[in-house]
Formats: structure tokens, sequence, C-alpha cells
């Protein structure tokens, strides 16, 4: 049976990487705070926060995507596809393409 608890080294790089979330969540919010303290408009700060914000995001998102990656066993990560079977082949009247036929009832010449 196995365990559904993680390993001491997936903690660790789950620690490693909630830590470094957290310190960009803490610089979001110390930059704007920063801005206003030396004069920068509101609006400004705002639109500064709001970046900084959406890139903080997008940066958490591709971490947990690439660790989820990084987890995954290697050649095992997909289930086997059964093999082509050639569905597109037509049948019937007009199948055939280029080459010679035979029994047709133009004469050649």
């Amino acid at each position: 049976m196995s365990s559904s608890r993680p390993t001491t080294e997936t903690r660790a790089v789950d620690d490693r990487t909630t830590e470094l979330i957290r310190w960009a969540a803490f610089s979001c919010v110390l930059v704007p705070v920063v801005l206003l303290w030396y004069g920068t408009s509101l609006a400004g700060t705002a639109g500064t926060a709001v970046g900084l914000a959406a890139v903080t995001a997008v940066c958490r998102l591709l971490l947990r995507r690439s660790e989820r990656c990084a987890a995954r066993p290697p050649g095992g990560a997909h289930p086997p596809r059964a093999p082509h079977r050639g569905g597109r082949r037509r049948t019937g009247t007009g199948s055939r393409r280029g080459g010679r036929h035979s029994g047709g009832s133009t004469p050649v010449g």
C-alpha cells in the first residue's frame, strides 16, 4: 500500500516554494507603501500594486506547474495509446488515386 503523505524532500521543496510566495506577496505590499511614502501618485501606486500582484500570481502558477511536472515519473506520465488504425481510408468509387487501373472504359491512345 502506498502512502499519500508527502516525503521529506517533497515537503522541503514545498516549504521553499511557500516561502518564496510569501516574500513575493510581502513585496507586493511593501513596494506600493514605499512608493506612497516617496510621494508617487495614488493611481501610479495602485497600478504598480496590480502589476506586481499579476506577475506574482503568474509566477506562482508556473512554479506550481513545474513542481507537478518534476514530481511525475519520467516516461510514465501518459497512458499508452492504441495504434492508429487509418480511419481516413475511403471505400467505394474514387477510392484509388493514380497508378494503373484495370478495366477502364476509355481507349488508350
